[in-house]
């Protein structure tokens, strides 16, 4: 009976996660490798810590009471942990269980000095690492004390940050038990932490080791600065010796003690280079037997290391994967749609199949492998022009690469118009359309006809028939519809027409951004035409104080029908209605098709309906977008102007008129084909989700969401073989709630580098935070610090500051003064509408959503690309 409370560190490895916990799992693993010495010991149960558990009756009641606390009422859950702690450790620890521990302690000497340690079931785990949640005790000398010392291992488990950091990571307290490892000690002359990956920059080929002299404490304390070394292929490459002025050390009675280090040994190093090098080799060691990069602790005594606990690095992005041993250099598709957001893996693979390049995913996003574009020196100068243009840090991150010379290859030239050139055949994009309305009208239409066709051929498509008509038929036809030339044609003319003025403008009339005001209003533009619209809306609805009042506690997503039964309700239902059938299929994170849509969830609009309710004079819409159409008219005419004052200026001033003339003839198609590819999603998903209820009536999925764990191709053999691993869908849903912890790189190396870029300016005040300007104008006021458009309550002239807005956040845009977001660049969708709009925005302002609290003032200088934070 009583053996099961105690198991030796020989008898344990990782698979008893569940009896012994993370780190006694991760001890007995470490303790099965060969040439790793861990120190002796035994790990005291999960089934020690329930038994002690039952013994309080009172304990359910304080996890029923902490369970039902707010997760930001600190207060309560401080009491609560507190009082757990306090119950725990006053249960006496039953006879036959404190025998078990005495027996095993006197295989060691009983006594002997030891290392007593929390190892809870949801610590040290691929996905979530609990550094720092639990207890350790060193230096317990005898079994009363260390007895005393489990208790308090067990009362770890509920102390405030790890209660917290559980109820943040969507842990139930009452699924996590507490094991206690009790090891031999080590008394040290050296101990640290060795990082088998760059913890910094993520590089799984740089190893860090940390050292310091005496106990591991001193450093995870930050008593002192450590020595680091850098060690790559087996030769310390970078090293910096700390001032150790401060060391822990064991005291002969028990505990440890804080000493000074003799001044002469305080810039000595703690490892020699050579001890360095071994220590890492030993790591890598450790790492291919986890199966993962690891943070590791480990003790020099005399010139052998010791290793005291092993776990997984949980902040590393992780690397797509290659299927081979060459460099790749991946660049976020993430950070150009607009969406950084983790995907579900039936969006990411539906993504991958209709998109127009090789996409590869890891932690949830998707990237594109650029290494054989940058190889060549004309597809370089391409790539990183139209980077440069779109987010100034990727190129930024892609040329920190590329002066290293030897990462990426370099290969000659390709022919004109092959994949690896950069350069589009003739009669390709580099031939922009002269500006021609038509040529737009013509491609919404061939847009419509191919989305209705597409809604009636899969009416009559179920069951493994419907895959098969995605995967061939409407997948290729979603294709060639982006692919067409004249479509690729019609989006770069507005782009070059752009740019072309910017640059020449700025040349010839010394103006920044010339071509924001000119584009003020440009016609046919699907998502700016989205905001004004929902002006529209709320027009229907200020008369009818009923129907105001009523949105404003609408909870239910069968709102609409509800409405009816209101004076005024009939027209505010066809209103929303009408809006949802031109706009329903759209939502925030839209390219992944398992976000629900507003006609899904079309309580997602009612903020911002309200908003415009209370912001806006009846008319509104129309006479914004007049007044807009006509600042841009005028910005032309003193334009031109200008140019014909000039030498050569007629001939200046023909060729800009030509520019702007295309530039509003095209600039509104830019965001289109996204109104396309989202119009078909909802189509698609439709179809799917009518499979899903199959699988759900069937007994084949308890939930209709579970196939958004899947894969389309898992999905497709789902319903083919009526069979679905529960086992595969739980772990996918494990690892997408990990991956919002990870925050992905612009660019990514297949050596797991992450890199953000720079700005490298030098013209901005100090203090202010830098990203790109992509509207012009300046604007002071208020901050709304705000991460889900559903929860959006904003005031006129407040600025809004957020993670990045895709064309769904463009019905708030018309009630701000101004715009702010940590991702994006010229032409992403938020930096186009807010163009139109005529709002000052700054884009690609690193950690602006911290950086920034709700309700500061701020000014956002969007001509020159800074905020300044003002209170």
């Amino acid at each position: 009976m009583t053996e099961r409370y105690v198991l030796d560190l020989q008898e344990i490895d990782e698979t008893r996660i569940a009896v012994v916990g993370g780190k006694g799992a991760h001890l007995g693993g470490l303790s099965r490798i060969e040439d790793v010495r861990v120190p002796g010991g035994f790990c005291v149960t999960t089934d020690a810590f329930r038994r002690i558990m039952a013994e309080a009756p009172s304990v359910d009641d304080l996890l029923d009471r902490l369970s039902r606390s707010d997760a930001d009422d600190r207060e309560a859950i401080r009491t609560l942990s507190a009082e757990l702690r306090r119950t725990i450790e006053g249960i006496a620890i039953p006879d036959d269980l404190a025998a078990a521990v005495t027996r095993a302690l006197a295989r060691s000497g009983e006594q002997a000095a030891y290392a007593v340690r929390s190892s809870a079931t949801a610590e040290d785990l691929p996905t979530a690492s609990f550094a720092g949640q639990q207890d350790t005790y060193l230096n317990v000398v005898g079994p009363t004390a260390v007895l005393r010392h489990i208790s308090r291992c067990w009362a770890s488990l509920f102390t405030e940050r790890a209660v917290t950091y559980r109820r943040r990571n969507g842990i139930d307290h009452r699924t996590v038990h507490m094991a206690v490892v009790v090891q031999q000690m080590v008394f040290p002359d050296a101990s640290g932490i060795l990082f088998t990956a760059d913890p910094v920059t993520g590089n799984r080929k740089v190893a860090t080791v940390d050292a310091g002299f005496g106990l591991g404490e001193a450093l995870v304390s930050g008593l002192v600065n450590p020595d680091v070394f850098a060690v790559r292929d087996g030769e310390v490459v970078a090293r910096t010796i700390g001032a150790k002025q401060r060391a822990v050390q064991a005291v002969p009675d028990g505990g440890t003690r804080e000493v000074a280090v003799d001044a002469q040994r305080q810039g000595q190093p703690a490892l020699t280079d050579a001890q360095a090098v071994r220590l890492v080799r030993l790591g890598r060691r450790i790492e291919a037997h986890f199966g993962s990069p690891q943070d590791i602790e480990w003790c020099l005594v005399g010139d052998g290391f010791q290793i005291v606990q092993s776990r997984p690095i949980t902040t590393l992005f992780p690397i797509p994967e290659a299927g081979d041993q060459d460099n790749h250099l991946y660049v976020s598709v993430g950070h150009q749609q607009m969406m950084t957001d983790p995907m579900k893996p039936l969006g990411l693979s539906m993504w991958q199949l209709t998109a127009m390049v090789a996409m590869h995913e890891a932690g949830g996003r998707l990237f594109v492998d650029v290494t054989r574009r940058l190889a060549t020196p004309a597809g370089r100068a391409a790539l990183l022009e139209i980077m440069g243009r779109g987010d100034p840090l990727v190129r930024d991150a892609l040329e920190t690469v590329l002066d290293r010379d030897d990462f990426v290859p370099s290969l000659p030239d390709a022919p004109p118009g092959s994949p690896q050139s950069g350069r589009p055949p003739a009669g390709g994009a580099s031939a922009p359309a002269e500006a021609d309305p038509a040529i737009v009208a013509q491609l919404i239409e061939r847009s419509r006809a191919s989305i209705a066709a597409l809604e009636r051929d899969i009416r009559t498509k179920t069951g493994p028939a419907l895959f098969d008509f995605l995967l061939g038929e409407a997948f290729e036809e979603h294709k060639r519809v982006l692919g067409d030339p004249l479509n690729v044609q019609a989006i770069m003319a507005g782009m070059e027409a752009t740019w072309w003025l910017n640059d020449k403008l700025h040349e010839w009339l010394g103006e920044k951004n010339a071509a924001d005001t000119l584009t003020l209003s440009a016609p046919g533009n699907i998502t700016s035409e989205m905001g004004l619209e929902l002006i529209d809306v709320a027009d229907v609805i200020r008369p009818h104080p009923e129907v105001v009042e009523f949105l404003q506690g609408v909870e239910d997503e069968g709102f609409l029908e509800e409405l009816t039964k209101l004076p005024g309700g009939t027209a505010a239902r066809d209103a929303l209605e009408t809006y949802l059938d031109r706009y329903g299929m759209r939502c925030a994170g839209e390219i992944d098709i398992t976000r629900p849509r507003w006609r899904e969830r079309p309580t997602t609009l009612v903020p911002a309906v309200l908003d415009n309710v209370r912001n806006f004079e009846p008319g509104a819409a129309g006479r914004r977008f007049e007044e807009g159409r006509q600042k841009a008219l005028r910005k032309e005419q003193e334009v031109l102007a200008r140019l014909r004052a000039l030498p050569d200026g007629d001939r200046k001033a023909d060729e800009t008129k030509r520019m702007i003339d295309r530039v509003r003839a095209f600039i509104g198609y830019r965001e289109y084909p996204k109104y396309d590819i989202i119009s078909r999603y909802f189509v698609y998903k439709r179809a799917l989700m009518e499979e899903a209820g199959h699988l759900v009536r069937a007994g084949v999925l308890p939930e209709l969401e579970d196939v958004f764990y899947l894969t389309f191709q898992e999905f497709h053999e789902a319903v083919r073989s009526q069979r679905v691993d529960d086992r595969l869908i739980q772990r996918r849903k494990d690892a997408f709630r990990s991956y919002h912890a990870l925050t992905p790189p612009r660019v990514l190396t297949s050596d797991g580098e992450a890199l953000t870029g720079a700005y490298r300016r030098d013209d901005v005040p100090a203090g202010a935070l830098v990203g790109v300007p992509v509207s012009a104008g300046t604007v002071e006021g208020r901050a709304r610090v705000i991460l889900d458009m559903a929860e959006a309550d904003l005031d006129a002239g407040d600025i809004l500051v957020t993670a990045f807005t895709d064309p769904s956040w463009s019905p708030l845009f018309v009630g701000i003064a101004g715009l702010v977001t940590e991702v994006g660049g010229q032409m992403t969708h938020g930096a186009v509408i807010a163009r139109e709009y005529g709002l000052p925005a700054v884009v690609g302002v690193e950690q602006a959503t911290r950086l920034i609290r709700d309700g500061q003032r701020i000014r956002v200088h969007g001509t020159d690309g800074y905020v300044e934070i003002l209170s």
